[in-house]
């Protein structure tokens, strides 16, 4: 999976990351020509791209940099602390009146 840094982490397939950049390159209103010019490949790469077929880093990072995207690189491991959140079930909070 590939990770994208965004206010929240969040891990994409290839095909779930086809379909995001597929929405980023409509909301610039430009079509898949347009996107693989830019991109420096051909319009065949860019449909490759966006039904989640394997493309190269190399050309991934040219679609990105087309789109004015970027790649980074987040640990997403979590936090020893934050473990007992995660798992936490709210249904064995005890109640206000058994505590009393």
């Amino acid at each position: 999976r590939i990770m994208l840094a965004m206010s929240d982490i969040q891990t994409f397939s290839a095909s779930e990351l086809g379909r995001v950049l597929r929405r980023e390159r409509r909301a610039l209103g430009l079509t898949q020509q347009e996107l693989a010019t830019r991109a420096g490949c051909r319009r065949e790469t860019i449909i490759e791209m966006e039904s989640g077929a394997n493309i190269s880093l190399y050309t991934l990072m040219a679609i990105l940099g087309a789109l004015g995207k970027g790649l980074a690189v987040c640990d997403a491991r979590v936090e020893f602390e934050n473990l007992a959140q995660l798992f936490a079930d709210p249904d064995d909070e005890p109640s206000q009146a058994a505590r009393h």
